[in-house]
């Protein structure tokens, strides 16, 4: 009975010994198994993240080169001029027209010039919008040449001033009509071309303002200078005045002469 337990527990044993042995390499390929699913998942986070980068390097450069392409392509030679002095010329306008509307004797003189502020200052504004899409800085100050006519005003007023801010804005609109009008026509880039479209007719008012405030102002100044004229005693009547004095005194001198040798040849007979 003894004997048949230890049998029993002997077996017991030699089984548990013989199913440990077996579980052993099943959980080692359970663990390999494991291992290669996280290195696998490992492998494949670090491809997709060498793809997502590979992607956002392509999508920088190709918005990198977007933009370069429309600050490196800007304007041609003859849309890049004209938008650079339509810029200068406008900022010139608004500042005489300042000048205009301080040192002006005529009403419709002030009121042209606060036009040109007004004007001038909305057509700047949208040629900024232009030229900062085409890659272009605006000049913010007056060149040598513009600031010599803008000197020039500043030193006149009254109706001097009239005469010369009238005089040089019809020159003026005369040559940024000219200059609109064959960008309209010819220019290259549409952008510019439809600025210089859209503002052609505000230039043509203006031109056709100045031509007649100008005809008015120098109207005003040729009648004042005429009834100055008038007024003053002429060179041919200064003259005449002259020689009339010259004559009479010498005609003068001699009857006196005479007079006092008659007189003097009596009294001498007398004695």
């Amino acid at each position: 009975m003894s004997k048949g337990m230890m049998w029993v527990g002997l077996c017991a044993v030699v089984g548990l010994i013989i199913l440990l042995a077996g579980l052993a390499p099943a959980q080692d390929q359970n663990m390999n198994t494991g291992t290669s699913m996280n290195s696998n998942m490992n492998s494949n986070a670090k491809h997709k993240s060498r793809h997502d980068n590979a992607n956002s390097n392509m999508s920088a450069n190709m918005n990198t080169s977007a933009s370069n392409s429309n600050t490196a392509s800007g304007l041609g030679s003859s849309d890049r001029k004209f938008v650079l002095e339509a810029g200068m010329g406008g900022m010139e306008e608004v500042t005489l027209g300042r000048l205009a509307t301080e040192h002006a004797a005529s009403a419709e003189v002030k009121q042209f010039g606060q036009r040109m502020v007004d004007d001038h200052t909305k057509a700047g504004d949208e040629l900024m919008h232009v030229a900062t899409q085409k890659g272009l800085t605006l000049p913010t100050a007056l060149d040598a040449k513009h600031q010599s006519d803008v000197d020039k005003l500043s030193k006149l007023s009254g109706a001097e001033f009239d005469r010369a801010y009238m005089s040089m804005m019809v020159k003026d609109h005369k040559k940024d009509v000219k200059e609109f009008q064959t960008e309209a026509n010819k220019g290259q880039d549409a952008d510019v071309k439809g600025f210089a479209s859209t503002t052609l007719p505000t230039l043509q008012d203006h031109l056709r303002m100045a031509e007649d405030i100008n005809g008015r102002t120098s109207a005003k100044t040729a009648s004042a200078s005429a009834a100055h004229n008038m007024n003053r005693p002429s060179d041919m009547d200064s003259n005449m005045q002259g020689n009339t004095n010259a004559n009479t005194k010498p005609g003068k001198s001699k009857k006196s002469n005479a007079n006092a040798n008659m007189t003097s040849n009596a009294n001498n007979s007398n004695r």
